[in-house]
């Protein structure tokens, strides 16, 4: 067996994780991650990114959501890193998604969002709002 991935919804799978330990060859890599973020927690932090993209700039530069997303995500030290872009001009940031994220990642970086709004007087709406119509990204 090259991979197996078993998500733990009771003590069934539980057993079956102990089993495959007891028969995997050593040197074999076994990870454990906890429950993926929630699609309540993504569509929060979307309109989160969103009204600030419309309330705030980044040194002068109107940035839109996906750009403040890359910004909160390197503050939570996810390892992301700068290579030269294919064509030589600039560099392109790579690392982990946000679609990578755990429950409680995910929290740590609403939070951190949470935090960066209120130091900027973002005003933020429920989702069920349209977005601040005064600033576009």
């Amino acid at each position: 067996m090259s991979r197996a991935l078993i998500t733990i919804h009771g003590q069934r799978d539980r057993e079956r994780v102990i089993q495959l330990a007891r028969t995997v060859p050593f040197r074999t890599r076994v990870s454990f991650v906890g429950p993926r973020r929630s699609l309540p927690q993504n569509s929060k932090m979307w309109a989160m990114l969103t009204e600030i993209s419309y309330q705030t700039d980044w040194y002068g530069q109107a940035l839109p959501p996906n750009d403040w997303k890359t910004l909160f995500l390197d503050a939570l030290k996810r390892e992301r890193r700068a290579v030269p872009a294919m064509d030589g001009e600039g560099y392109v940031e790579l690392g982990p998604g946000s679609s990578d994220l755990t429950k409680d990642e995910m929290t740590d970086l609403i939070e951190l969002i949470c935090e960066f709004g209120a130091r900027k007087n973002v005003i933020f709406r429920d989702d069920k709002q349209p977005p601040n119509e005064g600033k576009n990204p």
